[in-house]
């Protein structure tokens, strides 16, 4: 017995449904915004990060009004800069290969 011919394939079938379903979420106005970011403060950082006081900043990152903040995670050294005007927002960030600090320590 024939089977009725048929313009896709199942692949092809699965592969024309799943476009049309994101066909609504390509649709949206890509004006609209979500929620407006929130600056990230050195008083939520101070909360919320496990850090070590720096007494300067490194040189590429040293500037007037800012101080800095070091992490350590994943053997990298973050380096975040904070504003000190206002709510202190977050105004910079670097990270550098914990490497760098092989032979100091000997």
């Amino acid at each position: 017995m024939m089977r009725p011919c048929s313009l896709f394939s199942r692949p092809a079938l699965a592969l024309a449904l799943a476009a049309g379903l994101a066909l609504p979420a390509l649709a949206q106005d890509e004006t609209e915004a979500g929620p407006p970011a929130l600056p990230f403060t050195y008083l939520m950082f101070e909360a919320a990060v496990p850090h070590v006081d720096m007494p300067a900043c490194p040189v590429d990152l040293a500037r007037e009004g800012v101080f800095c903040r070091v992490a350590l995670l994943n053997d990298e050294f973050h380096i975040f800069v904070f504003s000190e005007e206002g709510d202190q927002p977050l105004v910079g960030f670097e990270s550098y290969d914990a490497e760098l600090m092989t032979g100091l320590f000997d």
